[in-house]
């Protein structure tokens, strides 16, 4: 399999609507929610774990949010 350019067309299903892009955005912040919990307490590896789920969901949060067009947000990558 070969890496495709981000340009395919092919490869997209087009837009998703605003309804979609906030039930993701709900779980993302649940899921991460449940991860800074979990982070508090147990052994130094499942807090590791947890922290490191709530760090990459803290992306996924940025993403979504600036797809919808938060205010707040300039750019998901800085």
């Amino acid at each position: 399999m070969t890496l495709s350019d981000h340009q395919d067309s092919e490869l997209f299903m087009g837009m998703r609507d605003d309804k979609t892009i906030l039930a993701m955005l709900d779980k993302a912040e649940r899921k991460q929610n449940m991860h800074f919990t979990k982070m508090q307490i147990g052994k130094k590896q499942e807090r590791i774990y947890h922290m490191r789920n709530y760090k990459a969901l803290e992306g996924v949060v940025k993403a979504l949010r600036w797809t919808l067009g938060d205010k707040h947000i300039d750019h998901p990558l800085e």
